[in-house]
């Protein structure tokens, strides 16, 4: 006979599992809050890269119109739904009901993130055949967009949203880690969720298309080249539970939608990541 009766505790807190949980990039987008309707017109204005002229020799001066852009982005419903039984939520491990309520918002964030990427991926413009990252593909990418006549001067305003791939590259740079060259040290305290260096603010993301492959896209941009259009309530996040049934739910709910605003103000960094991928 067994002296010995072991139990078996279970912690009643649950622990995150790995997964991507928040937008990064909504607040880097033109916003724009819908009020009623399916579509959000952005209007971007210019010159239409006009010339100062002289009088004519009828002593009059010309006139011209300026250039006017509308683009739309067409706002779609997005949706995530969890639901559980009384019995689930009583004999599993853990809070169930917050976790569905965390889950599920987690899985709407993501989507922003999506679709706003999607855009970016429509680029035009991009630095080329696929390398690794460098501080000279930097300098060609900024280089472009002053080109294209974007005000990369504009802090604030600049993003560059790049893959862990690339910020490994940047990492063994000197200009980006030694302390002379820098304000905000990258190896002193926790990694932040955006680094401003070389007058851009840096986001890692996970999501890009191509991620850990040997051409993923990365992107420089200027805020007024991507507008991010919601509802204006934003997320709906309501919870709840059947009495008929026995179950409670969790639902985050959006209505949004993305559009490429202009072109001259993305440049595509296509990177080689092959040195990096892991299975």
């Amino acid at each position: 006979m067994s002296d010995t009766a072991f139990q078996t505790q279970y912690r009643q807190e649950f622990i995150h599992g790995f997964e991507f949980r928040q937008s990064l990039l909504r607040s880097c987008t033109i916003n724009e809050a819908v009020i009623k309707g399916n579509t959000a017109t952005f209007l971007v204005a210019d010159s239409g890269s006009a010339t100062a002229v002289t009088r004519g020799t009828n002593g009059l001066i010309p006139a011209r119109a300026d250039n006017n852009t509308q683009s739309s982005a067409t706002l779609a419903e997005w949706h995530d739904l969890v639901r559980k039984t009384g019995f689930n939520v009583f004999a599993s491990q853990g809070d169930q009901r917050r976790i569905m309520q965390e889950t599920t918002m987690a899985v709407i964030n993501r989507k922003i993130d999506l679709d706003i990427i999607a855009q970016l991926d429509t680029a035009t413009h991009n630095t080329g055949t696929a390398v690794p990252a460098s501080i000279s593909l930097i300098a060609k990418s900024l280089s472009a967009l002053g080109y294209n006549y974007v005000p990369t001067d504009e802090q604030d305003n600049m993003f560059g949203l790049i893959s862990p791939a690339f910020q490994a590259y940047l990492y063994q740079t000197t200009e980006f880690a030694n302390a002379q060259y820098v304000d905000v040290k990258p190896f002193a305290g926790p990694v932040r969720k955006m680094q401003r260096w070389m007058g851009i603010n840096w986001i890692v993301h996970p999501l890009l298309t191509g991620a850990n492959t040997n051409s993923e896209k990365c992107y420089l941009y200027h805020r007024n080249a991507i507008g991010h259009a919601v509802n204006t309530s934003g997320m709906d996040a309501p919870v709840g539970y059947d009495q008929e049934q026995d179950y409670s739910w969790a639902r985050v709910s959006m209505f949004m939608g993305s559009k490429m605003l202009q072109q001259g103000g993305v440049i595509q960094m296509v990177h080689d990541a092959s040195a990096y991928t892991v299975a």
